[in-house]
This record gives C-alpha cells, structure tokens and sequence, in this order.
C-alpha cells in the first residue's frame, strides 16, 4: 500500500529544499511545496502502478489521494487520453486528413458519451461521408433530452459563426479547418510551434485550447514532435508553478516547466522517491527510426518516417507502420513492447478495434522473434511471407 503523502520521504541526501535554483536567467527560491510536488507525484505515479498490476484497493492510506480525483502523472495515461488514442485516432481510416477531423471532433466536447452517441446515430465517423445536418440532428436531440454534451473538465467557448447553440457553431468551425487547409498545414509544420501556430489562428482556439488539440493529434502516427520541444503552461500548470516558486517565477512558466521535465530525477534521488515513469516510450522510439528506415531501404514504404509510440493499452507503447508501395507484404504492421511484431490486415484499421493483440491467422502474422529483432531479421521474416 501506499504510504501518506507526509511520510513518503526517506532522509534525502542533502538534507533540505535548494536554497535557490536557476530558471530562465532567474535565482528563483523554491517554497516548501517545490519537495511536496515531488512527493505527490511519486505517490500519485505508484497508485497508477497499483491501478494497472490489479491490486486490490485500498491503494493508499492517505485521506486526500484516497478522497479525490487527480490526473495521472503522465497526459497520454488519462482515461480520456487513452480514449483519444486507441478509440479514435487508431480506429478508423487512416489518411491524415481523417484522423485530424477524428480528433478534433471528438476533442472540441471532450466526452466519450458524445462520441459514442455520434458513432452510433451517424455510423462511421468520418470528414468524407461528413454532413453538417445530420450530426446537428443527433447532438440537438440528444441536448433536447438533457444529455450533457461537452465536458466539464475545462470551458471551450464556442466561436460566433453565426449558429444559435454552440455545438452547432463548433461544427462550423470544424468545417471552417478542414476547407481552409488546416490538416495539411499542421502535418506539413517542421515544429510543434508551427503546428500549434496553425491551430490558435481560428475562430475561439486560445492558446490553452490550440496547444491541448496539438497534443492529442500529435498521438497520431503522423507527427512526431517531441513534446519537450515547445509548452504553453495553461491556468493550472501557473499556478502550480507560483506555489512551488513564488511571484518571481511570473512569465517563466514554460522555463520553469522545462526545469522540472530536465531536473526530475535529480530531485526524485535527492528526496529518495521511487518513480518509474511510463514503460519504454524513449527506448521505443530510436528503435521504430531504425526499423521505419530498413523498410523504406527495401522498398514497402514512401518514406522513412517512423511512427510516434502510444500508449492505446494503459502504458504499453504501442506503434503501428503502414507499408504504402505496391509490392509491401501486407497492409502495415503493428509492434508492441510486450509482444513484439505483427502484420496488419488493414491500412485504415492497423490496431484492430479494442487494440487487443490477435492470434495468428486470418491474414495476421507474429514476425521474428523477441519484441525488438534487429530491423534486418524483421525484413527478412517479411520476406519469407511473400
């Protein structure tokens, strides 16, 4: 179980808060809630750990983590995350332009019921088969019932293009992106910045909203920006960040936030807390840039870009490859850090829907052995199913 928050710390090894650290060009002085974010964090990431090995509860003894809702350490590893990633980004068509029209879709209410009633009135929910008047129809009569569609877990204004209610505003504006070009203007950016730059040029997308919606499309195969390479510190993230350092850390969130990212082991060995952090997403990604170029060498794909890792199963990372030329072996493939590699029936499908790991057969292969084969051997094993 779980310890109290207060009493997670072992003696840390130099005895105290840092008197001051350098951020941004500034001596900021760490309050005394700088070691009790660290501690909370650690006890927050192992009752995720309890959550995902099945232990039974309780998993703490302390009143507040037992009392209360937090999010999980990790965004990818939210409920609402994981229902972005393995229910509407990995099922479905897999073109960019329709993932971007998923997401975004799904991402304006932010609401699994919403989505689940849309993919039940309309069918498959798609930008290509897409007709305003009939998802106005399913969102007014479920809003006529009292159905709550959107989310509370923050506010997104409607923008004022000139509907009466605001989900039928923020179909226009979804309508308004995808005929303005905004799929291929944030798939074509060469940094999340860019991308992100795209998306809060439209109508009520301030900066929180447009860097949240980077974000989730960024889990998409099809981008593959470090997160470490751009913040926006929304309202909480401020806040947070002037307990932990005072006034004088004003207009140095997104600085303050990268300290915290680079300096978090320092701070985790310092105050003798375990934290494991998510499975094999930074070793994943050097390998999959590996296998991604030793498929196109051979021929089975237009370009040699690796796809991002996910984590559609809780924390599993989880990858899926299209092989897009003429003479590939099968549609794509799908690896996994538990399971290791297999083909995949469907380009517009690769994961299958649930993402559960299929047995062999039906036109699904296990390739190779082990869950990394050197990109050689998985080449040759693809070549022995022609």
């Amino acid at each position: 179980m779980v310890t109290l928050l207060q009493d997670r710390q072992v003696p840390p090894r130099d005895g105290s808060v840092p008197a001051t650290v350098r951020i941004g060009g500034r001596e900021l002085q760490p309050t005394p809630v700088f070691d009790t974010y660290w501690r909370f964090a650690s006890v927050r990431q192992a009752l995720y750990e309890a959550r995902l090995a099945g232990r039974i509860q309780p998993w703490t003894d302390d009143p507040i983590l037992a009392g209360h809702r937090f999010t999980n350490c990790y965004r990818a590893a939210d409920r609402v995350s994981q229902a972005v990633i393995s229910d509407v980004i990995y099922q479905g068509p897999q073109e960019w332009e329709e993932v971007f029209f998923r997401t975004l879709l799904f991402k304006i209410f932010n609401k699994e019921s919403t989505w689940e009633l849309l993919s039940r009135e309309v069918g498959e929910v798609s930008w290509e088969t897409y007709d305003y008047g009939a998802y106005d129809r399913v969102l007014s009569a479920a809003f006529a019932r009292g159905e709550r569609l959107y989310s509370a877990a923050y506010i997104v204004p409607p923008p004022q293009l000139g509907e009466e209610r605001k989900h039928r505003n923020h179909l226009r504006l979804l309508e308004m992106m995808m005929t303005s070009g905004a799929p291929e203007r944030v798939v074509g950016a060469a940094t999340m910045r860019q991308a992100y730059e795209v998306l809060l040029g439209y109508p009520a997308l301030g900066p929180f909203l447009a860097y949240q919606f980077t974000i989730d499309l960024n889990y998409a195969p099809h981008l593959a920006f470090s997160e470490m390479d751009f913040v926006v510190p929304g309202p909480g993230a401020r806040d947070g960040i002037r307990k932990c350092f005072g006034p004088a850390a004003d207009g140095i969130e997104a600085d303050a936030i990268r300290y915290m990212a680079d300096s978090q082991q320092e701070h985790f060995t310092r105050l003798g807390l375990p934290f494991a952090g998510l499975k094999g997403r930074r070793r994943a990604r050097p390998y999959l840039a590996e296998v991604a170029r030793a498929l196109h060498a051979r021929g089975w794909t237009t370009a040699d870009t690796p796809s991002a890792v996910q984590h559609p199963e809780d924390d599993e990372c989880v990858a899926a490859l299209v092989l897009d030329t003429p003479d590939a072996p099968a549609p794509a493939l799908v690896w996994s850090e538990r399971h290791g590699w297999r083909t995949a029936t469907s380009r517009r499908h690769p994961l299958g829907r649930g993402a559960a790991w299929p047995q062999s057969g039906d036109g699904i292969r296990h390739l190779a052995t082990g869950t990394t084969p050197a990109p050689a051997d998985l080449v040759t094993a693809l070549d022995s199913t022609h």
